[in-house]
């Protein structure tokens, strides 16, 4: 709208030269956490890190920074950064957020595209089938994100996918790094995924519910007791050297 006697400067539109490099260095920053290239509560060496991107320090340090605001990294004044470190408050907090967001997510994918969401389920799935017989964790919990971010990506909702996105990265780190070590568990998360599809196709949501409920439960029962047993190890390990 035009308003008489207002005249309208914009500023320049150009974009900085390290924003691409930036938003690169934060996905890549971000993969390697979920994918667990980077341990919780590891240091990430900013200098290093940039050197083995061969960027400058600004773009990674701006990256550091997008990861901090979405939990994944803690920057410490004059320490560093550090990957996060999950309490039982916020493994708590994390699963009731998620079984909320996806339960109300997959209804809406359903109604608004339904095939699309189906099919990226199932591929998922096929995915996940092929990294258990390939004994490739990492895998497996990257087709497992996959799979329940078909929801979200489907629902046709902007903000609903936002709210996702504040602890999808939290979320698939746990996943990779704290379930690595329970081929069981897997294997039962692997016929719940099957179960969601069949359960997602006839559009039975009262069992769908029942289904997200116990699984998201499990997993944040496993995601606290083997983050305890980590630090456990860890602590003993730090004693053993002292």
């Amino acid at each position: 709208m035009d308003y008489p006697g207002r005249k309208i400067v914009k500023r320049s539109l150009k974009l900085a030269p390290t924003s691409s490099l930036a938003t690169l260095a934060t996905q890549r920053i971000r993969d390697a956490i979920t994918d667990g290239e980077f341990a919780l509560g590891e240091m990430i060496p900013e200098e290093s890190l940039a050197q083995a991107m061969g960027i400058s320090r600004t773009p990674v340090r701006e990256a550091l920074n997008q990861l901090q605001r979405i939990g994944l990294v803690v920057i410490k004044p004059q320490r560093g950064s550090y990957v996060f470190e999950p309490s039982e408050e916020d493994i708590d907090a994390i699963c009731s957020y998620r079984y909320m967001l996806e339960s109300q997510a997959a209804r809406m994918a359903h109604a608004q595209n339904m095939e699309a969401t189906l099919n990226a389920m199932s591929d998922a799935v096929t995915a996940m089938e092929k990294a258990r017989g390939d004994g490739d964790r990492v895998a497996y919990g990257q087709a497992d994100t996959r799979f329940h971010a078909a929801f979200f990506e489907n629902c046709g909702n902007d903000y609903l996918r936002a709210a996702y996105d504040l602890v999808s990265g939290k979320i698939a780190a746990l996943r990779t790094q704290l379930t690595a070590p329970f081929d069981a568990l897997r294997s039962q998360s692997f016929d719940e995924h099957r179960d969601f599809v069949e359960l997602f196709r006839v559009g039975g949501f009262t069992q769908i519910d029942a289904l997200m409920r116990e699984h998201v439960n499990r997993t944040g029962v496993v995601y606290s007791q083997a983050w305890k047993a980590l630090q456990k190890t860890t602590a003993d390990q730090t004693d053993r050297k002292i």
